[in-house]
């Protein structure tokens, strides 16, 4: 049971700053670590409170700020099916780290013990890990404090992707049920992707040597430790060349490299130095998304980003279940965001034929839309993204009979897929094996990848506003219902370009609104994107 003096007195070591105001987001709290003393330590509370209400399953907690700075960090919290935090839980961590003080923190403690109807006598129990940032330990000490004050049972996991602790929360809820997940430890983890790797690969060649720019962040060191797992290139396996994996200089993680360095400035590492034509991945800092990207033999930059992994993924699952002859059993469907480009969502619903499900920008809401699918595949454009089976698509994949070794082979490696994706979140190391192993069966080089189909130009503007709160946007994000009458200025705008679109989206940080378009070619999207970002900007004041 938590005791109530315990966590005043351990609380008012880490006071909330006066002039701070925390909001829990998708990424559960992220600013500079040095604001995060007081944050950590309530999140702790609302763990232990998480688990108690979940009549003590485990909860996980990861402390990483993924892509951002090193001076930065952030924590965050994991249901026990490897899952994000449930939404309605996220105002309660809210609520708790902007409690002024001892006294007002106990009140919303209390208030959220009897909203939800929690027992504080049911034994809660945590696990935990952290990147490679240099703030991590000193953040986990303060959250162990927490968890002691609530008597609450914890694990500390030491040094982990954000992946690989979504993977062990869920083994640990599930062991010794009908949906064991696997073997809950860092070498299960690994144990588990080398085995269906093999089984995926049904005797194929990998072709060539894949580099992979680990952002010198926590998914080098892991990343090398998964190689150990695999068999060598010699002995047929695949060759991973691994670049940016120092993580013993704090200020180098994410620097000029990095998943977010080569989306957003639409070019290679500089310390990539990989030759043409040759496959090329980075993650980001926590391992939690993925890119590829190639340098052509005109020495032209092509980028792979998460659209195009998630139509990899559709054409190859597709594909394989209906030669197991699952077709008509399995539905497969693909999530994307507004974000997503327009020529990635023709080529999935028009050359495909796969639906395609729009949400609005978060991977918890694409998570949960791809749910609703047997097979769901989503990715943002950013590279986060992971395919999701639903129970029923699991019975369904063991129990079918096949009718010819052709139907055999089809069926094993999509039983062997269910294993090496990681369907609990976005998880760098399992997509870029699952790259691997589609480009194997395949026969593809990043070229033939990339000629699947031809991006749309489009660009994204940052139009500052003076009051972001007044454009409420519907449709997935896709139209906005307030200011009234700016949706029919924009619709008027993209009715004059050919493949015009164009969507604006109040930024949830800044007072600024994102206005993105595409069009036929690049100085047209240029033009719309500055036509739809002047009325935005006259909208707005």
């Amino acid at each position: 049971m938590a005791d109530k003096e315990a966590i005043k007195a351990a609380s008012a070591n880490v006071p909330k700053p006066a002039d701070r105001k925390f909001q829990y987001g998708t990424a559960g709290f992220r600013m500079k670590a040095f604001l995060l003393d007081s944050v950590v330590f309530r999140v702790g509370l609302l763990a232990a409170l998480r688990s108690r209400k979940l009549n003590g399953q485990i909860i996980g907690i990861m402390i990483t700020a993924s892509h951002n700075p090193p001076e930065d960090n952030g924590v965050k919290l994991v249901d026990p099916m490897g899952e994000m935090l449930e939404e309605s839980w996220e105002a309660y961590g809210t609520t708790l780290a902007n409690a002024p003080s001892e006294e007002k923190l106990l009140e919303a403690y209390d208030k959220i013990v009897e909203e939800c109807h929690i027992k504080l006598d049911t034994k809660a129990n945590v696990v935990f890990a952290r990147d490679t940032r240099s703030s991590g330990a000193h953040l986990i000490s303060i959250l162990i404090e927490a968890l002691k004050a609530t008597n609450t049972d914890y694990s500390d996991y030491k040094l982990l992707t954000t992946p690989q602790l979504h993977y062990v929360t869920r083994c640990l809820n599930t062991k010794g049920s009908l949906y064991e997940y696997g073997e809950p430890t860092e070498q299960g983890y690994y144990q588990k992707i080398a085995s269906s790797l093999k089984a995926a690969m049904q005797g194929r060649q990998f072709s060539g040597s894949v580099t992979v720019d680990c952002a010198n962040g926590v998914g080098g060191p892991k990343l090398r430790e998964l190689i150990r797992y695999l068999p060598s290139a010699s002995e047929g396996g695949l060759e991973i060349r691994v670049v940016n994996d120092d993580v013993l200089t704090p200020e180098r993680l994410n620097h000029q490299c990095g998943a977010d360095f080569v989306k957003t400035n639409q070019r290679a590492p500089p310390s990539s130095h990989a030759a043409p034509m040759t496959r090329c991945a980075s993650l980001d800092g926590d391992a939690d998304r993925i890119v590829y990207y190639f340098n052509d033999v005109d020495g032209s930059f092509r980028l792979l980003d998460g659209d195009r992994i998630a139509t990899l993924a559709a054409l190859f699952i597709g594909d394989l279940s209906r030669s197991a002859g699952l077709g008509e059993k399995l539905k497969v469907g693909v999530v994307q965001t507004a974000y997503a480009n327009g020529a990635s969502t023709a080529y999935i619903t028009q050359d495909l034929r796969l639906p395609v499900v729009c949400t609005n920008t978060g991977v918890k809401h694409l998570h949960h839309a791809a749910t609703k699918f047997d097979v769901g595949v989503y990715f943002e454009a950013n590279g986060h993204g992971t395919v999701v089976f639903s129970d029923l698509a699991l019975k369904r994949l063991h129990k079918y009979q096949p009718q010819s070794p052709a139907q055999s082979s089809a069926l094993e490696t999509l039983r062997a897929l269910t294993a090496l994706i990681n369907q609990t979140v976005g998880d760098a190391l399992s997509d870029l094996l699952l790259v691997e192993v589609i480009l194997a069966h395949k026969g593809w080089g990043p070229k033939e990848w990339d000629l699947t189909y031809t991006d749309l130009p489009n660009r994204l503007i940052r139009a500052e506003v003076a009051d972001r709160s007044i454009f409420k946007a519907v449709d997935a994000e896709r139209r906005l219902e307030s200011p009234p009458g700016v949706q029919a200025q924009i619709d008027a705008a993209v009715g004059k370009f050919k493949n015009g679109r164009s969507f604006a989206r109040a930024s949830g940080t800044e007072d600024a609104v994102r206005v993105y378009a595409e069009a036929a070619t690049r100085s047209e999207t240029e033009d719309l994107a500055q036509k739809v970002a002047a009325i935005v900007r006259q909208a707005g004041g």
